[in-house]
């Protein structure tokens, strides 16, 4: 699996070899903001193609592409190498597999490590995210288990979801901004044709939730929602349900835009009950 140190080395590698302008300065603070990540990976990447002889340090240590070297005209995408894959993301989404099983099963550090071929410590670090979003649990002593997906739980969670995000929506009216409404229903677009997929912003709920500016509402959605937001993230890489969910969302957003109260009460009323079609068909074996 590619480190994200190898990733810069073969990205800056690639761009360095043609003749296009790079699109950021070679320092390693615009590297870093570049690649969304701290100076350690960037700097490693650079010392490499320090070394390999496509950078040059000058002496008052400003970074160079070195002049000598052969560079191709263009540079393709194809030719770019691909972003490693987020771990938390690829584990994430296992365990949510699993968990739909309704079982409660417990991960070893050590062979977990091994199968994503990952350090044990890089492994505790996305298992204490995946213990904050409530996905798995510590067991002191014993390691870590995995939460099972129960039925019940998710429609008591929709139950209070529906009537605190609608007391949200009440007390956010006042506040809510046309701008932002109309760029969130920007990013919420239907396919052009059967072989393109639909594109979700998902940010209307939190941005209800801000604006209605409740700590205690808030404080629900932080602690409780974090778990049911990985499984619905899940659930939306089906096509049919992530189409469901944009012309949900564009129903809610039309109405706030019109400050037709009821029928954005109405629309979000529905999206939250009756938005997820994959998960409501789960039946756990524990629970056949």
């Amino acid at each position: 699996m590619m480190s994200i140190t190898t990733y810069i080395y073969e990205d800056l590698k690639a761009r360095l070899s043609s003749d296009e302008e790079l699109p950021v300065q070679l320092t390693l603070e615009s590297l870093a903001d570049f690649y969304e990540v701290s100076f350690s990976p960037v700097r490693s990447a650079v010392d490499q193609l320090i070394k390999q002889g496509y950078l040059e340090k000058g002496e008052d240590r400003r970074l160079t592409p070195k002049a000598t070297r052969k560079r191709s005209s263009k540079i393709s995408d194809a030719a770019l190498p691909a972003p490693p894959q987020d771990m938390y993301e690829v584990i994430a989404n296992n365990l949510v597999r699993l968990s739909l099983d309704g079982e409660a099963i417990d991960l070893r550090e050590e062979a977990t490590a091994k199968q994503y071929g990952i350090s044990r410590s890089a492994l505790r670090i996305i298992f204490n995210r995946l213990a904050g979003a409530g996905l798995i649990e510590h067991i002191p002593r014993r390691g870590w288990r995995l939460r099972p997906f129960r039925q019940k739980d998710l429609q008591a969670f929709l139950e209070v979801r529906e009537l605190l995000e609608l007391k949200a929506l009440e007390l956010a009216q006042p506040h809510l901004i046309e701008d932002d409404l109309r760029k969130i229903l920007a990013g919420n677009i239907l396919p052009a044709s059967e072989n393109d997929l639909p594109k979700i912003d998902n940010t209307l709920h939190a941005y209800i939730i801000e604006k209605g500016d409740n700590v205690y509402i808030q404080d629900f959605f932080q602690r409780q929602g974090r778990y049911y937001d990985i499984l619905f993230n899940w659930e939306e890489l089906d096509r049919d349900a992530a189409i469901e969910t944009v012309e949900q969302h564009q129903a809610i957003l039309n109405a706030l835009l019109a400050k037709d109260w009821p029928a954005a009460r109405n629309a979000l009323s529905y999206h939250i009950q009756n938005n997820h079609p994959v998960l409501s068909k789960i039946r756990p074996k524990t629970e056949s």
